[in-house]
């Protein structure tokens, strides 16, 4: 009897933790925004060589500095990731943290990376955008046929001063509507300074959830969901979803690099509000692979997350998002 009772109480933490009870296989998840961009062009770029996870302290910017090193200061601190030192680097520790947690990541990035990244792990990887700069509508349904591109995301268009309403983004909105490709976009924190550093047409205003709404209702059958969730504009972001009952978001940022309190403040206004069943993870794992280990952290840490809640957003809703079978989930676990 004593032994059953201890089989089956291991049983249960083995389920707490994220592990399958019947093979011992860590649960599934989804990260809903993974990177796989070159390493040197990122740090050239002004990302700092360190992640802070979480940040802690923002400072502010003396201006007789660069915005590039006043980001690069506030995010060297002692509870930072390192980034990889090469794209083989990046690669390498990214599949085997997919791996080890069981992770399958909708990937957006460099096109060459991201064709290598699909061809080496087909299962892990979900095809986004390659090369967005460069996309045209004719390319960007050539690749849906192909099945090179199942999410079109990420859409970085915020760091240009574009929201997904913008009418030149119409024609790559009526082909995801027409294809059924369920849409990412960026909406909410880009870098501290961004502004100052490579996007002069970033604006904060363009965190706001309501940018997307004229797209909603022109193409009411697009499935769509806002990365950053709208981060910090959580009464746009809850009027919207309210609104538009297809709308998801990711916690990319949010749950792994803003200061812990803030994270559950945001969280807890979204999920108080009812919306738990459409809050979906996600790491913006760009550089820095423990990225979506610390991710992943974050979430199971949430207090206040029942269990079954913690399931819902690293798995269950974006499952249900993606529209995956049976079969495929079936396979993942």
């Amino acid at each position: 009897m004593k032994k059953k009772l201890l089989f089956f109480s291991c049983l249960i933490v083995t389920f707490c933790f994220g592990q399958n009870p019947k093979n011992g296989k860590p649960l599934p998840i989804i990260d809903m925004h993974l990177h796989c961009d070159p390493v040197a062009s990122m740090l050239f770029g002004g990302m700092p060589d360190r992640l802070p996870s979480p940040l802690k302290d923002m400072g502010a910017w003396d201006q007789r500095d660069s915005a590039v090193k006043y980001f690069r200061d506030i995010s060297n601190v002692g509870n930072s990731l390192p980034a990889a030192i090469s794209d083989d680097d990046l690669r390498n520790k990214t599949f085997a943290i997919l791996e080890k947690y069981n992770v399958y990541g909708v990937t957006s990035g460099s096109a060459d990376l991201l064709a290598q990244w699909v061809k080496l792990s087909p299962k892990r990887i979900i095809p986004g955008v390659g090369d967005l700069e460069t996309l045209s509508p004719d390319r960007m349904k050539k690749e849906i046929q192909e099945n090179k591109l199942k999410v079109f995301s990420e859409l970085t268009y915020q760091y240009a001063g574009i929201t997904l309403s913008d009418s030149s983004l119409e024609p790559f909105l009526k082909i995801a509507e027409d294809y059924d490709i369920p849409v990412g976009v960026h909406v909410g924190p880009g870098p501290p300074g961004v502004a100052y550093i490579f996007a002069p047409n970033y604006r904060a205003r363009l965190h706001s959830a309501l940018t997307v709404e004229e797209a909603l209702l022109h193409h009411p059958k697009l499935r769509v969901f806002l990365q950053h969730a709208g981060w910090p504009m959580i009464d746009d972001l809850i009027a919207v979803l309210f609104t538009h009952p297809q709308v998801y978001v990711d916690l990319a940022v949010v749950c792994n690099d803003l200061p812990v309190e803030e994270f559950h403040s945001y969280l807890k206004r979204i999920i108080d509000a009812g919306f738990e069943k459409r809050v979906m993870f996600g790491s913006d794992q760009m550089i820095w692979p423990d990225a979506i280990v610390k991710g992943i952290e974050a979430i199971q840490h949430v207090p206040f997350l029942t269990e079954e809640q913690k399931r819902d957003i690293l798995f269950n809703n974006a499952a249900r998002f993606l529209r995956l079978t049976d079969e495929q989930i079936k396979s993942m676990y």
